[in-house]
């Protein structure tokens, strides 16, 4: 069970905080979280936070002179007037529940960040219910080449950010918009960037109609003036635009779109194409990233950065450079000769497009090592999971990560197994997960181990060699 969002809005926010010396975050180890904590820190309020964990972003918060603590005690708020928390939390946390009791101010963090980005000019919120992460990642990459100096808040990491966050100009603001319990209606975007629609979140989410009103909500607080950068061969994206009253642009390679992508190849599973604008050649892209999924990637930030005045060049350019976010088939290294890639995808589209792409590459064997995310998206959606390994030849699952909830749908690692058939195995924990990986992968064999709860442990327990990106 988690804690509801706050929705007071950026006005009632900036009136309480200004009353405001010390902020304390809740869950301040995860990314946005994380990023969020800094952004407060350099404008100059104290700033402490817990988590469970000590992790590299823990680490670097304290690096910074934020104040961590390792367990949720009521007393780590001491010296604290205000809370930014994550909804992931249980309403039972002690810090939590005195900052209720004490009546401290409490801002949900999808609330404090749609605070924050009052302070932009342009707002670019990216959404979807897959691939918010590597295009806000495109995106940034973009921007940063095409020197506007935006300032970035991402759910992935990229190198060239040195993080999940870049703190810039107050030109342009470009951030991932996460739907999940509807966090991004908070938001202030000027423009609205849908990648796709579809089930997904079903513990929260229980029909088409309320993630299609959620999502329309979404594009309508940019307003009659604003914009939305809209996925032309996603139904229920059309159905969502059809309401829209702001200014659409429309991106796809299958449709009539505004901006679509022609004449694709793949090179090594990398797409290679070029965009047409309204009918006429804008610009050719070469991407080294993998799969047709990043076309759609790379043409929706194409279009973002038309709407914000960039050119079809300064895009291609901008686009050749990024080289993938982090967890986003992301080079780990060599094992017994095969070729490793992390992946994050959790959702079964996510699982097929990646692993479609991947199957472009020209490898011997597909290997797929897959930790599903929640039992609820794994029982809701299991008949879109089994089919999503279709390209791969051997699948290994991992026990289910459960996040948030508890087991009560009869679903499991080896549940999946035997539905995909002789080709999947579950093997227990990650040293019997490992051990199968030395026995079996050979050179010219390429694993991915993917998913988005705990799996990368599974690094821990693989004697990787360091390789060359292929």
């Amino acid at each position: 069970m988690s804690v509801n969002n706050t929705h007071l809005g950026f006005e009632a926010i900036k009136e309480k905080l200004a009353k405001c010396k010390s902020v304390f975050f809740i869950g301040a180890g995860g990314i946005n979280m994380s990023s969020l904590a800094i952004i407060t820190k350099q404008r100059g309020f104290k700033v402490g936070g817990s988590d469970r964990t000590k992790t590299e972003l823990t680490e670097r918060l304290q690096k910074c002179g934020i104040e961590m603590h390792y367990e949720h005690d009521a007393a780590n708020l001491e010296g604290y007037d205000a809370v930014v928390y994550t909804v992931a939390i249980s309403p039972d946390n002690p810090e939590y529940v005195r900052a209720q009791e004490e009546g401290l101010l409490c801002l949900s963090r999808a609330d404090y960040l749609g605070y924050v980005m009052t302070g932009y000019k342009n707002r670019i919120g990216i959404c979807g219910m897959h691939g918010k992460s590597s295009c806000t990642s495109m995106c940034a990459q973009l921007f940063m080449d095409a020197e506007t100096d935006p300032t970035v808040l991402s759910g992935a990491e990229l190198a060239s950010m040195g993080g999940a966050f870049r703190i810039g100009g107050e030109e342009f603001f470009i951030f991932e918009a996460c739907e999940y319990m509807d966090s991004f209606l908070d938001f202030n975007p000027t423009v609205a960037v849908i990648l796709n629609i579809e089930m997904d979140h079903v513990d929260y989410f229980h029909s088409m109609e309320q993630i299609r009103r959620s999502f329309a909500d979404f594009a309508a607080i940019t307003g009659k003036d604003g914009y939305a950068v809209a996925n032309a061969d996603d139904g229920d994206v059309l159905l969502v635009m059809n309401e829209y009253e702001g200014n659409v642009v429309t991106f796809g390679v299958q449709s009539e779109a505004d901006f679509v992508a022609k004449n694709i190849k793949y090179i090594k599973g990398r797409p290679d194409f070029d965009i047409y604008h309204k009918g006429e050649l804008y610009t050719h892209i070469s991407l080294s990233v993998t799969g047709e999924h990043n076309v759609y990637n790379a043409l929706a930030a194409t279009a973002a950065a038309w709407v914000c005045g960039i050119s079809g060049e300064k895009a291609r350019s901008g686009l050749a450079s990024y080289r993938g976010a982090k967890r986003r088939m992301e080079f780990k290294g060599t094992l017994m000769g095969a070729d490793v890639y992390d992946d994050y995808g959790h959702h079964p589209t996510e699982v097929k497009t990646t692993l479609d792409g991947v199957s472009r590459m020209g490898y011997d064997r597909l290997w797929c090592v897959f930790q599903s995310h929640t039992y609820s998206r794994t029982s809701e959606l299991f008949d879109e999971f089994v089919h999503s390994f279709d390209s791969a030849d051997r699948v290994i699952f991992a026990d289910i990560y459960a996040a948030r909830e508890t087991d009560t749908r009869g679903m499991s690692g080896e549940v999946l197994a035997d539905a995909l058939g002789s080709k999947a195995s579950y093997e227990g924990g990650n040293k019997e997960i490992a051990k199968r990986l030395h026995d079996e992968l050979r050179a010219g064999d390429v694993l991915i181990v993917m998913g988005a709860g705990d799996i990368y442990k599974l690094y821990d327990e693989l004697d990787l060699e360091k390789g060359v990106y292929p």
